[in-house]
């Protein structure tokens, strides 16, 4: 029902009430047909439903039945290691899902608790769950909206509705009927939402919506549906199926042929089964997660606090920020933009004291005397945002509010009126008074008995042009008096004015976010515009950012998108950079239309309107200075510092910490190629099997170890953010990454088998050692040459990843160990080696970091012959 479209008295006789409330049957009737108005809560999965499904991924699955297999035929280490990975893995899972349970219970708080209500014609307190449709409602200063009510009487009612329009202003209310159905919720004035804010006056309303039919209780509504796996879920899960699949086939083609041979049936099956845990990267998960806590941590530095710790990596594939303007594109301060004073517009600072003419002076007095703004001990400016920039104005110009009140007190005033829209306030100087009128401009024109029609439409034109501008313009006039009127009322002093003048007024851009739009733009992701705010004023500010650059570049309002097909919204999204007055429920169709083109979505937001298209982005970004508690649990990461600036900023860190992932997943990826390699082809060249089970779990448990860690520290690539995004359904072997892994891995494979034969042909009783030896090196020599995917080794620091030269170190001193300490050769089958034999094993496994080196530099010359 538009209840804003319906005159007070048809509101009142739809709902079958008056004006002395609703009996106690009624009510009574009412809340068993209706409910109580409470906000619903989806039911919650207990804390060990939560924790048991983490547990239900396929890559997961299969870790757990090598972990279980490796047990039962005697690996327990390796067993206990597996399953301790995992269930740190479910731990961390199960921590952010519990605390996005949250979300609901936040809103849940943000409802009033107790309402002034007339029933039986008697005003009395009752809990707010009580109120039912047809109630009759006080609203006083200082009180949170119980319900959704239309409005019956008003005097001066103000409020804060930022949570639901993100719109900070308080809201002037009225309870006239409002044309139009679809008007954005912002410009109901007759009509005021569950759990705003009353800042001023008081009301008499009639409560028309109630529990989940309220605003609040759609947006909760929409909170409920299901979280969006990000990108790096989604591929995690596509790698983690295909692999285990491989491997698992790998394994059974080893133990088949092992049996064909004539091996033993149970050493070949240990094999096999060593190979399955050694080729399913079971440190994948923990890597992942060290790698974004790496990165949330580094993050908070920047001022951005993550909640979900894949949202680190998918900052990294956003190809479209959506962000609100009001304090992260904007200053959330509102300025004096320009001045209009006797034909000309001004700057600020282009106005001094020392300097002003008599119409220039009296403007600034009016300026400074017709506001309520207020000065406390700290020097802080307390009031409305307008008034502290008219304050602001005045101090620039040299006026000081407090001297000048001493010389013009303020005697009597005419408190601001949504149907005369203009304030006055009286005031004394040597026996004779004068009023200061503000308001919109062209209202103050008709109270002014001395303009001629040349000035009227000199006025209207520099207004119109302010306006344009995206500026909120204000008008000022003054009347001088010998004496006051008996009486002191509107229309006595506030006719034959004299138009002094008129200021245009907005909350300027940040200067950082105008280089962070540039920034979002050579990384190939597109800025996006969403505000509460007047189109005008949205079209000023992203022309000043730089979001709109060109014709192509479209404003669309809520209204115009609330006409459109789903259809007609999806063909032109992709070109709309500035979404005006828009509605929560569209905000979220903003995201899917976006996601159905095949684009991941960040989405800024504080307000409780924005929680639901927070959740139902790739990233929902909450504000930490403005942001309501519900936004922030609905939010994958916090900004606390409100600054757009900051988000590319993550960007950089996501697109970092997706590069060190991938740089892990290769190097692991190799490493595990090389050894299925050398294990599934020696036999067919008549070879024995090359490793034995403990040489295939040391390498995987400590080579993949310290070193696959360590890679989540490497500093980011060069001209990271001149490159675009990832393709959203770009697989996590793009790049070359898979054929990489094939082709080193058979390189690094071929090593070892052609070791292995020459030094059996040799007959050298120790070649097993060797070939172990060479195999655990080349993965060293690997990891050196995969720190970056273009730029050679030796143009770079090894101490700029200083934990990955020591973890190397550390891998290479416990592989000498176990070959020269006698105590560890009966556990890890392994015999000292020679000096001649050291070198030689040293000597074979560089080539490996050689072949990769070769490689990046056929990539940059390619590069350099391209561009």
């Amino acid at each position: 029902m538009t209840w804003h479209q319906t005159d007070a008295q048809q509101v009142l006789e739809q709902l079958n009430t008056r004006a002395e409330g609703l009996s106690a049957a009624e009510v009574t009737r009412k809340l068993e047909e209706i409910g109580y108005n409470v906000i619903a809560e989806k039911k919650k999965k207990s804390p060990l439903a939560l924790f048991l499904s983490q547990f239900k991924d396929f890559m997961i699955i299969i870790l757990m039945l090598s972990a279980v297999l490796a047990g039962i035929f005697g690996d327990l280490i390796d067993s206990i290691a597996i399953l301790l990975i995992v269930i740190l893995n479910a731990i961390v899972g199960f921590v952010q899902e519990y605390r996005a349970e949250k979300a609901m219970e936040a809103l849940k708080k943000m409802a009033a608790t107790s309402a002034i209500v007339i029933r039986d014609g008697n005003a009395t307190h009752i809990p707010a769950a009580e109120l039912v449709p047809g109630d009759i409602v006080k609203l006083e200063a200082g009180n949170i909206v119980p319900a959704d009510l239309r409005l019956i009487e008003t005097s001066q009612l103000k409020i804060t509705e930022a949570a639901l329009t993100g719109e900070s202003e308080a809201v002037e209310k009225q309870p006239a009927a409002i044309p139009g159905a679809d008007i954005p919720l912002g410009d109901r004035t007759n009509m005021a939402f569950k759990s705003t804010h009353v800042v001023s006056g008081r009301s008499t309303a009639i409560v028309v919506a109630t529990g989940m039919k309220t605003e609040l209780g759609k947006i909760a509504g929409l909170l409920q549906g299901e979280d969006s796996k990000t990108p790096l879920q989604k591929r995690l899960a596509i790698f983690g199926k295909k692999l285990a699949w491989v491997v698992l086939a790998i394994c059974a083609i080893v133990f088949i042929v092992g049996v064909i041979r004539g091996e033993e049936p149970l050493p070949i099956l240990l094999t096999a089964i060593s190979l399955a845990v050694a080729a399913i990267p079971e440190a994948l998960p923990a890597v992942v997660t060290i790698a974004l806590a790496i990165g949330a941590k580094r993050m908070v530095k920047q001022n951005a606090l993550i909640r979900k710790l894949p949202a680190v990596e998918t900052l990294g594939s956003v190809t479209y920020i959506c962000s609100d303007k009001t304090g992260t594109l904007t200053k959330n301060k509102m300025t004096v933009e320009e001045v209009y004073v006797e034909g000309r517009i001004l700057a600020p600072g282009e106005m001094s004291i020392d300097g002003l003419n008599d119409t220039e002076k009296w403007l600034l007095y009016a300026i400074t005397l017709n506001n309520d703004v207020i000065v406390d001990n700290n020097r802080q400016t307390l009031g409305d945002p307008t008034e502290i920039a008219l304050y602001d104005l005045a101090m620039l110009n040299g006026i000081n509010k407090t001297d000048l009140e001493k010389e013009m007190p303020r005697i009597e005033e005419i408190p601001f009126d949504g149907d005369r829209k203009s304030m006055t306030t009286i005031h004394r100087l040597n026996g004779r008074y004068y009023s200061f009128t503000k308001g919109a401009l062209d209202v103050l024109v008709t109270k002014s008995n001395s303009l001629t029609d040349e000035d009227k439409a000199e006025m209207k034109e520099a207004s119109e042009k302010m306006a344009r501008n995206g500026l909120r313009v204000l008008g000022f006039a003054m009347k001088e008096l010998d004496e006051l009127p008996a009486t002191i009322q509107a229309d006595n002093m506030e006719s034959d004015l004299t138009i002094l003048g008129a200021v245009g007024m907005m909350d300027p851009p940040r200067e950082e976010a105008m280089a962070a739009v540039h920034e979002c733009k050579a990384a190939g992701i597109k800025p996006v515009m969403i505000t509460g705010d007047h189109p005008l004023t949205a079209q000023n500010i992203a022309k000043r950012l730089g979001i709109i650059e060109s014709n192509k570049d479209r404003i669309v309002t809520g209204p115009q998108l609330a006409e459109m097909s789903k259809d007609e919204f999806r063909d032109i999204v992709g070109n709309i950079r500035v979404y005006a007055r828009v509605s929560p429920v569209q905000k979220v169709e903003i995201v899917q239309a976006l996601q159905e083109k095949g684009e991941f979505v960040a989405m800024t937001g504080d307000g409780v309107n924005d929680a639901p298209s927070l959740k139902r982005a790739d990233i929902g970004v909450a504000m930490g200075i403005t942001g309501t508690d519900v936004a922030k649990e609905a939010g994958h990461m916090i900004l606390l510092d409100d600054n757009f600036a900051t988000i590319v900023k993550s960007v950089n860190s996501g697109r970092r910490i997706y590069d060190n992932i991938r740089k892990f997943i290769k190097y692991v990826l190799t490493g595990n190629s090389g050894e299925i390699w050398c294990i599934f082809l020696a036999p067919f060249f008549g070879l024995p099997v090359p490793l034995l089970p403990i040489h295939i779990l040391w390498i995987n448990l400590v080579t993949d170890g310290l070193p696959g860690l360590a890679l989540a520290y490497e500093p980011a690539e060069r001209g990271i953010m001149k490159r675009p995004p990832r393709h959203p359904n770009e697989s996590i072997f793009a790049k070359g990454l898979g054929f990489h892994a094939l082709w080193v891995g058979l390189l690094m494979g071929a090593v070892t088998i052609i070791t292995q034969a020459f030094e059996i042909q040799s007959g050298n009783e120790n070649w097993q050692t060797i070939v172990f030896t060479v195999l655990c090196f080349s993965q060293m020599g690997h990891v050196f040459a995969i720190r970056s995917e273009s730029t050679s080794f030796f143009s770079q620091s090894p101490f700029s990843n200083a934990r990955l030269f020591f973890s190397v170190l550390i891998t290479f001193v416990l592989q000498l160990s176990i070959i020269y300490i006698p105590a560890l050769n009966p556990i890890f089958k392994t015999a000292p080696l020679s000096l001649n034999d050291l070198l030689i094993a040293t000597a074979l496994s560089s080539i490996v970091f050689i072949a990769v080196e070769i490689e990046k530099l056929v990539k940059r010359l390619n590069t350099k012959q391209f561009n």
